[in-house]
């Protein structure tokens, strides 16, 4: 067994875990909102506060990896992998910020399914950053969220296309085509997280 003189820190990984938590909460009140015929814009602020709690968990990160000698993981790695995650809260939270601003009355086909995908790639990245301190079991999330990266994009398609057959009033089709790609974007920036994890894993794989 080899001795180390300096432990390694091993609290990102309860650290990421967290901050994925806060994600997948995120996640669930963006599905809330969404859920019923009229958008529940108070919960716009709920997700503020989860976006904010993830801000300080972000920093958090980074300050502990500049003053921390031995690291579990490599540095860029880390690095990478708490700015990915902050950037899935950031695109939920701006999802949910567009929807208020716009005053959206009615949620129209693909932005429920969306939230839902959103929520179901968290769940992923939850799984996945549980299974990084195991340092098996990575696979299995990444390959889901990649899934579910591709069946959003399908998703956005199809309903920008019916938003522009269905819509006459050009204002209202601006509005909701923004908030598509914006809810569009986020899944993407889980499929961010995914690619870091598999970085990590062909790295320690």
């Amino acid at each position: 067994m080899a001795f180390r003189l300096i432990p390694r820190e091993e609290k990102f990984y309860t650290d990421f875990q967290a901050l994925a938590t806060e994600l997948k909460h995120g996640a669930r009140l963006l599905e809330e909102m969404l859920e019923p015929d009229r958008p529940v814009w108070n919960k716009a602020d709920e997700i503020k506060e989860v976006e904010h709690k993830c801000d300080f968990l972000t920093h958090d990160i980074i300050q502990r990896l500049n003053r921390t000698f031995v690291t579990p993981l490599d540095r860029e790695d880390i690095h990478a992998l708490a700015r990915s995650l902050d950037d899935v809260m950031d695109a939920i939270d701006a999802s949910a910020t567009l929807v208020r601003l716009y005053r959206l009355e009615s949620v129209r086909f693909g932005a429920r399914e969306l939230a839902r995908i959103i929520s179901a790639c968290t769940e992923q990245i939850l799984l996945g950053l549980t299974a990084l301190e195991k340092s098996k079991g990575l696979a299995g999330p990444a390959i889901e969220i990649n899934r579910l990266e591709n069946e959003a994009d399908r998703i956005h398609q199809q309903a920008v296309t019916k938003l522009f057959d269905d819509e006459r009033d050009p204002i209202v089709v601006m509005k909701w085509k923004e908030a598509l790609d914006f809810l569009e974007d986020a899944s993407d920036r889980c499929e961010d997280v995914a690619n870091v994890l598999e970085g990590v894993m062909v790295k320690h794989g």
